[in-house]
């Protein structure tokens, strides 16, 4: 582990690693650092607006609320399990896939997961925008650049600046939201109800609630594929137990709150709108509060944004690897990046005004593609090789691992077919979801079919090429 003054000196100036080891001798942060990294990491309006789904749908604020602790605390549990792999490892999350689905194989999870940052990166910048348009003059052809651009700069500098901002915001969201979410409670349960309030007409719906909790799940799940890119610079000796409490603690409070409030928002107001929904009630208070409250949500935003980037990075370079062996340079990070932008930015642009209704289908999306990978890695590594990996082996497209791993291929392939019989979106219900009524729980059972075919089929696995190959010189040789 490097001393503090190491540490503090590395503070400012743009990291150096990407797909690469970082070896024993760089290692620094604390644990407890996971805990607000991650909560500011959720705290963001998409967050929100996950929790406006149950009451649109004609639940209830009381059962919305539960569905949103179950799912939340369902989806977080796969989620900060991966946070031990970081310090153990010493690389990024998706690049670690190539032990289960080999160098090649593992493109198959590298797409959907740049979908997921791309899609987030998108969502991102189109609320940002609106929110900067509260106060100074609404132009997508000038503040969506702008705001990727910030990003990116984030992204460049890297790791500890991520850390830093993620860390010190999550004191400002605590402080503005706090008073939002008194004011809400407050004043909704006092004021008389709207007529047009779906409060006013809702109650127990069976579809919304299980929508509710496949969705609060899938949102959290999709936070799998960004853990070990910020647990990786963590001593190897970091507490287990420790670091997978305080992602837990952090993904899951911060999740439980934001979508709680979602819920009350669309439970008393007609169509809300994720912006001017703060803003009318922060103004509450008094006025201007409210441009205040979105003012430090589009700070998290923007903060988000940069780890979007940089995950997207990482694993797009990871996937360039398995075809094509590159030198993972800081150039290397400032062209990915810039391509990151440029591809969000097009998006940004041509998706359609109604972004609400995209933004469930896509946390849905990413749920049906994230869910047979996260399982297949995490029964790799706590069950299968139980955290005994050739890291060396990993860095290399034709290491022993191969270029196609047929397990984890075939294992991801065949728990996203279970699932398709209980998918439940806007273009497509599957004929087990339309026979409960549209109600989606498709994600249960792709974890466990996936979960359990990798486990079978990984009953011969020879374990002795890691153990032979396993050992610092031979890592540290293959740290390029």
């Amino acid at each position: 582990m490097s001393s503090p003054e190491t540490a503090t000196r590395r503070e400012g100036v743009i990291e150096q690693h990407s797909i690469d080891y970082v070896p024993a001798s760089e290692r620094h942060g604390k644990v407890w650092h996971q805990g607000p990294f991650w909560f500011t990491g959720n705290f963001v309006l998409p967050t929100m607006v996950t929790g406006f789904v149950g009451p649109a749908m004609g639940l209830s604020l009381g059962f919305s609320v539960l569905a949103v602790v179950l799912g939340v605390g369902f989806g977080t549990f796969f989620m900060a399990f991966h946070a031990n792999q970081g310090p153990r490892m010493g690389l990024p999350q998706m690049i670690q896939s190539r032990a289960q689905f080999g160098s090649r194989g593992a493109v198959v999870p590298f797409a959907a997961t740049v979908f997921v940052y791309v899609g987030f990166l998108v969502f991102d910048t189109i609320l940002a925008a609106q929110g900067i348009g509260l106060v100074l003059p609404e132009a997508k052809l000038f503040w969506y650049p702008v705001l990727i651009a910030a990003s990116i700069i984030i992204a460049v500098v890297g790791h500890d600046l991520l850390h830093f901002v993620q860390r010190w915001l999550t004191y400002l969201l605590i402080v503005v939201f706090a008073i939002i979410t008194v004011v809400a409670i407050v004043h909704f349960s006092s004021t008389p109800l709207a007529v047009d309030a779906p409060a006013a007409t809702a109650g127990w719906d069976t579809t919304a609630f299980l929508v509710q909790i496949s969705l609060a799940a899938g949102y959290n799940i999709s936070y799998s594929v960004y853990v070990s890119d910020y647990t990786r610079y963590l001593p190897a000796n970091a507490p287990a137990k420790k670091l997978i409490g305080s992602v837990y603690a952090g993904a899951t409070c911060s999740a439980v709150w934001l979508m709680s409030l979602g819920a009350i928002l669309a439970s008393y107001l007609p169509d809300p709108d994720p912006i001017l929904a703060v803003r009318q009630v922060g103004d509450l208070v008094f006025p201007g509060f409210g441009t205040i409250a979105v003012i430090v949500s589009v700070l998290a935003l923007i903060s988000i944004m940069g780890v979007n980037a940089y995950g997207a990075m990482l694993t797009g370079t990871s996937a360039v690897d398995g075809f094509r062996k590159v030198r993972p340079t800081v150039r290397l990070r400032v062209v990915g990046l810039t391509a990151v932008g440029l591809g969000s930015l097009l998006v940004a642009l041509l998706i359609p005004d109604n972004y609400i209704d995209s933004f469930t289908t896509f946390v849905l999306l990413m749920l049906y593609f994230l869910v047979p990978w996260t399982s297949v890695n995490l029964v790799d590594f706590y069950f299968v090789r139980r955290g005994r990996y050739a890291i060396g082996e990993i860095l290399k497209p034709n290491g022993i691992y191969g270029r196609w791993a047929w397990r984890g291929v075939l294992a991801y392939l065949i728990g996203f077919l279970s699932m398709v019989p209980f998918f439940s979106t806007s273009f497509y219900v599957g004929p087990v979801a339309e026979l409960l009524g549209g109600a989606d729980f498709s994600f249960v059972v792709g974890l466990f079919v996936s979960g359990i075919l990798y486990l079978v089929f990984s009953r011969n696995l020879d374990h002795g090429a890691d153990a032979h190959v396993e050992g610092e010189a031979e890592l540290e040789g293959s740290n390029r």
